[in-house]
């Protein structure tokens, strides 16, 4: 007994929780938690439901569909209810929503075809639309709201330039729509840039930008948003139209003019919609639009009907959603970082979250007027957004949850690690530390001059850099050329071996080429790129110390910037001798790719690569070089302009499926070393 009225204390909680949540999303459109926490709530709830079956009643958040409604648009009934779906967040769960799915069938005795067929369609992270037609003409738009009722925006859709508002040869008297009405991310990055310069608040993301464009009482603002549509089912058919699939009905759409996305995908095998879901996972961030899953529908329409529906979902879908990029956490603090070039950059620390795939204790607030502009501050629960592999961004604050006794954050007026002043130029956003020899910078210089992308020297992380700094025994870059085994032995953490395998490996560096040696400096406007081709015109260190201006802003794709930041950095005298000590302990002698760069012909100029897997004649890094010495570009992942992909073991099945898409051709190991050495067969113009 004292169990079931635990629970039953605990089924209140969480459905008061989850309504509040529903006011706030639905209504406000100002979420006061992440589309992950919500579910938890919802996927709590129905445990405790179905462990105490006598806490589930008709009006639980588990037995209804979709939110609250506004006041500001009148409640409109549906012409058939506008059902939710049911989620699965792992391919255990959709395995089993698979195995529920041929059970029900095989008690149907289905047999109208050999196998069952499935519609896999990106899940768009937007608002989702009725739209109603009669005789051909745009009658009634609205939004899902509980089901049964939602609310009339009909004169702010018509302002959406991809949604019909007359349709012809249409062959039916009453035909209703149903879609997600979406922002696009450009269009959502331009609404920000636009807030900002009238300094107005910044929206969260693109979801809560287009709910609330949608529910403007002025369409004219609805208009100005540059929203969008996806249609992706046919709802209510009233005249002469027979439809047998789900595929047929989205044919019929796009035949009417309504955008339809290309995306869709029709399988009949479980293993290759799982390997689809994974692909699409991949892709979402190159897409101009945000998904946060897939949704997998039975094709056959008469199985859907027979397969029939609970009080809130059907039987016959279900929606597989991804890893959250966006969750709700405590801001515990706002702090300060330093940077190689002195850059103070602000970081929040947050309780940890899993988001993106990963727990994240840290997160980026890029600059003291986005710390304004979004008004962050201290003990705030925030929005937390990870992308891909991006740094962890903090997206805003969620006002509903403020302590009262909240206070705006300042930013520093002087340098965390030296004490020294931070100063912010009239033309700059950020501020800067203007010691050169402040220990962070120094600490931050020497582990990018010893990171992959520069000298590579294994086993000097910023953690140990920081440790040589500290105890005096390094300064600047050329110090590391002096350590010997039993400076290191002084140090915590340090063996023979340890400190004998650092030691080989700094003098192991010394072997690097040239370019890289030149990316290690930290010079401003300088990475991999500028670097090759630097190196390409100075030849040697002592070469750089003498280049010119003109001498490099004739080179393709640096100029006059990147011109000037090199001169600048190697007369000022500070700098200078950071080289001329690079010099005297033997850097940038070895033959290096870079300086040899004109050696190689330029077979590639023109084509642009990716590179995905595993090669076994070259690292990352050394096939891509490769490509650039002989003129070619190398990108991340397909696009239109791509020319070639090259194939490795184990390659992402994004980006082969997109290249598939894009009709790039995918060329193996082999392929790619006749492409080297023979040159393309695919030049632009």
């Amino acid at each position: 007994m004292e169990d079931f009225e635990a629970a039953k204390k605990r089924a209140a909680e969480l459905r008061q929780a989850i309504e509040d949540a529903d006011l706030a999303y639905y209504v406000n459109d100002n979420p006061t938690l992440s589309d992950y926490d919500y579910d938890q709530l919802v996927i709590a709830l129905k445990e405790l439901e179905k462990s105490f079956p006598k806490l589930r009643t008709p009006d639980s958040p588990t037995e209804r569909v979709g939110g609250s409604l506004s006041r500001l648009f009148a409640p409109v009934r549906h012409v058939s209810a506008m059902m939710s779906l049911d989620n699965v967040f792992s391919i255990e769960e959709l395995d089993d929503w698979f195995l529920r799915v041929k059970r029900g069938v095989s008690q149907l005795d289905y047999s109208d075809h050999e196998k069952l067929e499935f519609v896999l369609e990106p899940k768009i992270d937007g608002l989702a639309i009725s739209l109603v037609y009669e005789d051909g003409v745009l009658v009634r738009a609205a939004t899902r709201g509980d089901g049964r009722t939602g609310e009339d925006v009909t004169a702010n859709v018509e302002t959406i330039s991809v949604i019909p508002k007359r349709i012809k040869n249409s062959g039916v008297d009453l035909l209703e729509v149903r879609g997600e009405v979406y922002m696009p991310i450009a269009a959502f990055k331009a609404l920000n840039e636009h807030q900002q310069l009238q300094g107005k608040p910044i929206f969260a993301n693109p979801r809560n930008s287009a709910a609330g464009s949608l529910r403007q009482k002025d369409p004219k603002v609805t208009a100005s948003r540059s929203l969008s549509f996806w249609s992706y089912q046919l709802g209510e058919v009233r005249g002469k139209r027979d439809f047998t699939t789900h595929l047929e009905t989205l044919e019929y759409l796009l035949q009417l003019g309504f955008p339809v996305n290309p995306s869709i995908a029709l399988s009949s095998s479980e293993t290759d919609i799982k390997e689809r879901i994974e692909a699409l996972n991949e892709l979402r961030h190159d897409l101009d639009y945000e998904i946060d899953g897939a949704v997998v529908k039975i094709n056959d329409l008469k199985l859907r009907e027979r397969l029939g529906a609970t009080s809130r979902a059907p039987r016959w879908a279900i929606a597989f959603k991804f890893p959250p990029e966006e969750q709700v956490t405590l801001l515990k603090d706002v702090m300060v970082s330093i940077g190689k070039s002195g850059k103070a950059t602000p970081f929040g620390i947050l309780e940890p979250v899993f988001v993106g795939g990963s727990t994240v204790s840290l997160a980026t607030l890029h600059n003291e007027d986005q710390v304004i502009q979004k008004d962050v501050r201290p003990f705030d629960y925030v929005i937390v957004r990870k992308a891909g592999d991006v740094i962890p961004e903090i997206v805003g604050p969620v006002l509903a949850r403020r302590r009262p006794d909240s206070q705006p954050w300042r930013f520093p007026s002087t340098c965390p690690m030296c004490g020294g002043p931070l100063v912010r130029s009239k033309d700059e956003s950020d501020y800067f530390c203007i010691d050169y020899f402040c220990p962070g910078q120094i600490v931050q210089r020497i582990s990018y001059f010893a990171s992959r992308e520069a000298m590579d020297i294994e086993g000097l992380g910023e953690q140990r850099v920081s440790q040589l700094v500290s105890n005096n025994l390094v300064k600047d870059p050329s110090d590391l050329y002096h350590l010997e085994i039993s400076d290191l032995l002084k140090l915590d953490k340090f063996g023979v071996i340890s400190a004998r395998k650092l030691v080989e490996a700094i003098e192991e560096s010394k072997r690097r080429p040239l370019y890289r040696v030149i990316t290690g400096l930290s010079i401003k406007h300088v990475g991999v790129t500028a670097a090759m081709k630097i190196a390409g015109k100075v030849k040697s260190l002592p070469g750089l110390l003498v280049v010119e201006s003109s001498d490099l802003s004739e080179l393709d794709g640096l100029g006059e910037v990147i011109a000037n930041s090199v001169v600048k950095y190697v007369k000022d005298p500070t700098t200078r001798t950071v080289v001329e000590s690079l010099v005297e302990v033997g850097l940038g002698e070895a033959t290096s790719e870079g300086s040899v760069r004109e050696s190689f012909e330029p077979t590639l100029s023109g084509l642009s690569f990716v590179v995905t897997g595993t090669l076994s004649s070259f690292t990352r890094e050394q096939s891509e070089r490769a490509i650039t010495l002989r003129g070619g570009k190398v990108t991340s992942t397909p696009s239109s302009k791509t020319n070639y992909l090259v194939v490795g073991s184990n390659p992402g099945a994004s980006k082969l499926v997109k290249a598939e898409r894009l009709g790039v051709r995918i060329i193996d190991e082999s392929e790619f070393l006749e492409t080297l050495e023979s040159g393309g067969s695919d030049k632009v113009g």
